[in-house]
């Protein structure tokens, strides 16, 4: 490939620290300052959530869905949260394939094969197929599958050194959320 040949890139951060998807977002931003055609699907946070990131998007223009039902961890319905999932996948592959935007992200979409609600081979053999060669794609989460890795242009490995959270001070509205 020519060095000056422009492609798309599959973009992975991942990592047990905080910042992937923060990251991820920043990444929007300079994006939508170039006037990258953006869409973001979020396959954690709760469709219902009115986060500092879903509040900027809507007054930028920035098209955003939410497809979770919050936290995993706290689900009441596993069920119901891994059609979610595979909900946001079908959004996704829809946009994906559409060929309408330059940037998609991804975000926590790693759980969606670490807690197997999709099959890591089969999300890996679609968008190998699927995925406009112009297009970047950011997969944010953590325990990203080696495939997954293997397959990146780019991988950023957050990595925790020290947290407020461990200092007893909780998270806080525009910082974190």
């Amino acid at each position: 490939m020519n060095k000056n040949t422009k492609k798309g890139l599959l973009i992975v951060n991942t990592g047990d620290g905080k910042g992937k998807s923060t990251a991820a977002f920043g990444m929007v931003l300079r994006a939508w300052g170039r006037n990258f055609r953006i869409c973001v699907i979020q396959f954690i946070k709760a469709e219902t959530g009115q986060w500092g990131e879903i509040k900027a998007a809507k007054k930028l223009g920035i098209e955003w869905h939410a497809t979770g039902d919050g936290f995993t961890w706290t689900s009441k319905d596993m069920n119901e949260t891994i059609a979610r999932a595979r909900h946001g996948w079908e959004i996704a592959k829809e946009k994906i394939s559409s060929g309408n935007y330059d940037l998609i992200v991804l975000d926590e979409f790693t759980y969606t094969m670490t807690y197997n609600w999709l099959d890591t081979d089969e999300v890996m053999d679609w968008l190998r197929i699927n995925r406009p060669s112009d297009l970047h794609l950011v997969i944010t989460g953590r325990s990203a599958p080696q495939v997954l890795i293997d397959a990146a242009d780019l991988v950023s490995e957050m990595k925790p050194i020290k947290h407020p959270y461990d200092q007893g001070i909780v998270a806080q509205a525009g910082v974190e959320f």
